[in-house]
């Protein structure tokens, strides 16, 4: 979608309006680098002050983030999700995974009693690309599709909320992921190659309560692994002192 020349009177409101869009609409994508202000105020056709007043409403709703000295990113695909994203960043790991737990749970189950052919033939992809990630070694990598799996499973419920929700989780999904995948457990454990095979094979079948339960099981090592590591976020003091006192 290219920019347009806006030339109505509100062109502040005008210009918040083309740059949603271009978010949404995935042409400026999360964690990209928008176009710089001089390129911005000559395609818009509109002046300086107008682009800053744009710009610093959509980094106020969290859509957009600044970085000294290196331009303004997309942070999020909609104001929703940017009031997401500001709540997990306040969540402990433990509350985000739980969150997870949740989602994933209903996306299995919702996509073992929908799912299409050519869900199938994505889960399979997602699944193999994940074990290729492990055997290389690439931490980085194996979590980047470990995310992508589950993020498949969740657009294979045919549920758009649902797996608009689970791709709002991502940046504290990386950081659950990484804490699971450096707890000192088991290889098994971190990768739970039969776990993630299970919920394929549940989703195939057809099986709503096999998935669900695949899905739980999976987790519930996961959070095994993280209840050993020290919390993060407000409440970790809050839990630490109450540790004390046990």
């Amino acid at each position: 979608m290219p920019l347009r020349s806006a030339a109505r009177t509100n062109l502040v409101d005008l210009v918040i309006a083309q740059m949603e869009s271009l978010i949404s609409d995935g042409e400026w994508k999360v964690g990209e680098k928008i176009p710089a202000e001089p390129l911005l105020v000559e395609q818009l056709a509109v002046g300086r002050n107008t682009v800053r007043e744009a710009v610093r409403a959509l980094v106020h709703t969290g859509m957009l983030e600044p970085r000294q000295g290196d331009g303004t990113y997309v942070r999020a695909n909609s104001d929703f999700g940017a009031a997401v994203q500001r709540r997990l960043r306040r969540a402990g790991v433990l509350e985000a995974y739980e969150v997870r737990a949740c989602l994933e749970r209903d996306a299995a189950r919702h996509a073992a009693e929908r799912r299409t052919e050519k869900d199938l033939m994505a889960l399979r992809a997602a699944l193999a690309e994940r074990g290729r990630a492990w055997e290389s070694g690439d931490t980085a990598a194996f979590i980047d599709a470990d995310m992508a799996f589950h993020r498949t499973v969740a657009e294979a419920s045919h549920n758009g909320v649902l797996a608009e929700l689970y791709g709002h989780l991502s940046d504290v999904l990386r950081e659950t992921l990484q804490s699971v995948v450096a707890a000192p457990v088991p290889d098994a454990v971190r990768h739970q190659f039969d776990a993630h095979q299970a919920i394929v094979d549940a989703i195939e079948a057809r099986d709503p309560q096999g998935a669900e339960a695949a899905v739980l099981a999976h987790l519930a090592e996961g959070m095994a692994a993280l209840r050993d590591q020290p919390l993060d976020g407000p409440d970790s003091e809050q839990n630490d002192a109450g540790a004390a006192h046990e």
